[in-house]
């Protein structure tokens, strides 16, 4: 292959420049090799399973043998009596994650940052980041006993004159539960990339703001936000490519009948009709429509924060 550079001579690149350069940074090659045996084991190798889409699969006859179906699968999930709302709850509870929980972070990091006790700001960083290290069944159990008929909750409610409910039973609650607990798990572990993005910025910026007349407040917003803006983006186009991704963990541990109207999603239907019931063929059908989808919308995301911002994943 060769290279031409305007004015100069042609700089020509081969197979062995290439593995030449891998062996002097092999180094870094090692570093990465546990992510890239992670996603060749964990994402790439089970997509061969997305032929259980198009068949009628059966663990007995294995991947191959079972009898090819066509798009029977995805006209299963559509004609489903439930995939509008299905679709519908997946999508209100990711545009609430992106409204409320994806800022949470950002505004924490740069509060942390404004912070000058240094004493203060570790432990204020160490709590943040303990809720993330919490398992969502103990976090689902906690919200369950705080939010009973004899929890504290209900009893601070009493003692202002007001009747007790079922938090956990009751539809329009659901959502706000969901995100608040979420917000509180993720708030300080999220908040590290931006701190990170923080901690890279020239402080001759902030130098030549403060002779200028800025207030530190001012400072943020001229100084700190459009440093780390290129971060925001990257991380806002990876949260929107995954609108269709609600997990289903934390979701089966809180709900129940009473607030399927809110809280059944996409990923929770499948785990019931895909892992309960063994149709395990309408399950990959479901992930691959998913998928497809969030590539879509990943991929637009992708074009548009480039030709406005000329940042971009790609």
């Amino acid at each position: 292959m060769v290279h031409l550079n305007e004015g100069k001579k042609p700089v020509i690149l081969s197979k062995k420049s290439f593995f030449s350069k891998m062996i002097r940074q092999r180094s870094l090659w090692f570093m990465a090799l546990p992510g890239i045996i992670w996603y060749a084991v964990f994402a790439y190798g089970p997509m061969g399973g997305l032929l259980m889409a198009f068949q009628h699969y059966s663990p007995v006859r294995g991947l191959l043998g079972g009898p090819w179906v066509g798009f029977y699968w995805f006209e299963e999930f559509f004609q489903s009596q439930f995939v509008w709302r299905l679709i519908r709850n997946t999508v209100i509870i990711s545009v609430y994650a992106i409204i409320f929980s994806f800022p949470i972070p950002i505004i924490f990091a740069i509060l942390l940052n404004e912070i000058r006790h240094k004493g203060y700001k570790r432990f204020a960083q160490s709590a943040s980041y303990l809720p993330h290290f919490i398992s969502t069944v103990v976090v689902v159990g906690m919200m369950a006993n705080f939010l009973t008929h004899e929890g504290p909750i209900n009893h601070i409610i009493t003692a202002l004159g007001g009747r007790t409910r079922l938090f956990m039973a009751m539809p329009e609650w659901f959502r706000f539960l969901y995100i608040s607990s979420g917000i509180w798990q993720s708030m300080g572990w999220n908040s590290i990339i931006y701190l990170a993005a923080i901690s890279g910025i020239n402080m001759e910026l902030y130098e030549a703001a403060t002779v200028d007349g800025a207030s530190r407040f001012r400072q943020v917003f001229c100084v700190t936000l459009p440093s780390i803006l290129p971060t925001i983006i990257i991380l806002l186009i990876i949260a929107v490519g995954n609108i269709l991704s609600v997990g289903y963990e934390k979701i089966i541990l809180m709900y129940n009948p009473a607030t399927y109207e809110t809280a059944d999603v996409i990923s929770t239907f499948v785990f019931r009709r895909g892992i309960g019931s063994g149709e395990f063929s309408f399950g990959a059908a479901v992930g691959m429509f998913q998928s497809v989808v969030n590539m879509i919308i990943i991929v637009s995301a992708n074009a548009l924060s480039r030709r406005i911002s000329e940042t971009s994943l790609w």
